[in-house]
């Protein structure tokens, strides 16, 4: 009698926000990036994936359901996340022939976001992360997160830093097979436990420019990108690296806001150009400045990922100056928390927290995290039909 046996396995997989930012493919159907990047993993108490991935006899075609909605499985970033896993699989079963041969049937994977889809927010980062770390446990995988890095980087690129949390590096590599550009640990969430982030979301509608359409086009046209990826980029992963090592955060927060601003220009540098920030986005940047121009140092520092959506980084011990200037704008916006006070920075002025208060729809308070977990909760119901976990 054939197995019908349904086997499963779930998975939740964390946001993470770059600092200094991957833009620029030198191997588009490798996903092999044009500069190294870094990131801060966010917690998954407030952004993340949850997945479930599933195989089974019963099951006639690999499938995808992300929020309620199929997917389409058929592109070559979703296949090529299946056709590796299923390799290494593969080999397990060649090895030890008591293994049942889960390699050989269909997949369905269901996967569920506490946020929104494609507005900015990295949700392809979490997707592919937890999409790769949920099937390398349904398929038994020894392979660990920066080995499972080089899997998930062909699906969405910033996806391979999801696979860990705290403190994370994607190195681009040189070789053609891209067996070199991966994911590594730069510092744990616990070496810097102390890093926040208050996410401003301005518009949780889908962005007008795909990152993988903006960048490629950024590639080919801008007079500024090699630049940036020749110079910029490297000399700040070292100083960033450094910063995080020493828990520096005005040195972190100079060099995220620099290499922000740096991307966005390139953006602008593209023909046609590129738009991600709005009016909004740029009056976060001026509150930002001025916060710190009152506190005389960077307590915050901005970043703005392919979206208008601002990020503000800042340490535990300045809550009360950063989100307390905030909230002064945007005190009837969702997401404070109870003990976050409207005090802030003494002098700043109502003038710069005006232009917020229409344009921000939530905010998100979270913090720096761990790397993604399994979990027992399925998505995936005993009878392979799709469950509310």
């Amino acid at each position: 009698m054939a197995d019908t046996k349904i086997y499963a396995a779930s998975t939740t997989a964390p946001v993470n926000i770059a600092v200094i930012k991957y833009w620029g493919k030198r191997d588009a159907k490798l996903n092999l990036p044009t500069n190294s990047s870094l990131s801060v993993t966010l917690s998954q108490d407030n952004l993340r994936t949850h997945t479930t991935a599933a195989c089974s006899a019963l099951f006639t075609e690999d499938t995808l359901t992300l929020n309620g909605e199929l997917q389409d499985v058929s592109g070559a970033r979703q296949q090529a996340c299946f056709r590796e896993l299923r390799a290494l699989r593969a080999a397990l079963e060649s090895a030890d022939s008591s293994l049942p041969k889960l390699s050989t049937l269909s997949l369905k994977i269901v996967s569920e976001n506490n946020f929104p889809t494609a507005a900015g927010l990295a949700s392809s980062a979490a997707g592919f992360a937890a999409l790769v770390r949920a099937i390398a446990d349904l398929y038994q995988l020894p392979q660990n997160p920066t080995e499972l890095s080089r899997i998930a980087r062909q699906g969405s690129g910033s996806a391979c830093r999801s696979l860990f949390g705290g403190y994370v590096s994607w190195e681009q590599g040189t070789l053609e097979d891209g067996s070199d550009s991966l994911a590594l640990e730069v510092a744990p969430a616990s070496h810097w436990p102390q890093m926040r982030a208050a996410i401003l979301v301005v518009s949780a509608a889908k962005k007008g420019v795909s990152s993988t359409a903006g960048m490629q086009a950024t590639v080919v046209t801008s007079a500024l990108f090699p630049h940036r990826v020749k110079i910029v980029v490297p000399q700040r992963m070292k100083a960033m690296k450094r910063a995080i090592e020493k828990r520096d955060f005005e040195e972190f927060a100079a060099l995220t806001m620099a290499d922000s601003n740096s991307f966005h220009a390139v953006c602008l540098d593209t023909s046609p150009p590129i738009f991600y920030l709005n009016d909004v986005s740029r009056s976060c940047i001026r509150v930002v400045d001025e916060i710190n121009r009152l506190a005389g140092k960077n307590v915050a520092a901005y970043t703005f990922d392919a979206g208008p959506n601002a990020v503000i980084y800042y340490l535990e011990e300045n809550e009360d100056i950063v989100l307390g200037s905030l909230k002064g704008g945007l005190d009837g916006v969702s997401g404070w928390k109870q003990d976050v006070t409207a005090a802030g920075v003494e002098g700043l002025d109502a003038s710069f927290l005006e232009p917020l208060k229409e344009g921000i729809t939530r905010v998100i308070m979270t913090r720096v995290g761990g790397g993604p977990v399994s979990v027992e909760a399925s998505l995936i119901d005993v009878d392979g039909q799709r469950s509310s976990a």
